[in-house]
């Protein structure tokens, strides 16, 4: 006996109005990754091929190209599409080289380092 109705199928095949379009997937890792959605199986395992992640930092970002990348279902947040006809990132957005974000990243992560030891320093949880 078999318990799959149409509401099944449609669960099961919902990412394939996706394919072929560009999508902005959010790994649970917090990164960001943007690309054309050529694949999927029912474990929501996604091949995106052009993909690049697209680091923020304050009001910098920069998309670091990636290529074809195979992303594990199981560390999947969010799926959605990208709207071709809008803008991605607000105006105010500046986009700079790999090196540059890099370099930002370092230093937030060096100044969230900083206040947590401080916290700690003087008992603040």
């Amino acid at each position: 006996m078999s318990w799959a109705g149409p509401e099944d199928l449609f669960l099961s095949t919902s990412l394939a109005t996706y394919l072929d379009r560009k999508l902005l997937v959010l790994l649970r890792d917090g990164r960001k990754l943007l690309g054309t959605l050529r694949s999927f199986d029912q474990f929501a395992n996604v091949v995106l091929e052009g993909a690049c992640e697209r680091v923020i930092v304050g009001e910098l970002y920069c998309d670091i190209p990636l290529g074809l990348y195979i992303i594990r279902g199981e560390n999947v947040v969010l799926i959605g599409e990208l709207d071709m006809n809008r803008e991605e990132l607000p105006p105010h957005m500046t986009c700079v080289s790999e090196a540059d974000i890099r370099q930002a990243q370092k230093v937030e992560r060096e100044a969230t380092d900083l206040k947590g030891s401080m916290r700690k320093a003087h008992g603040v949880s």
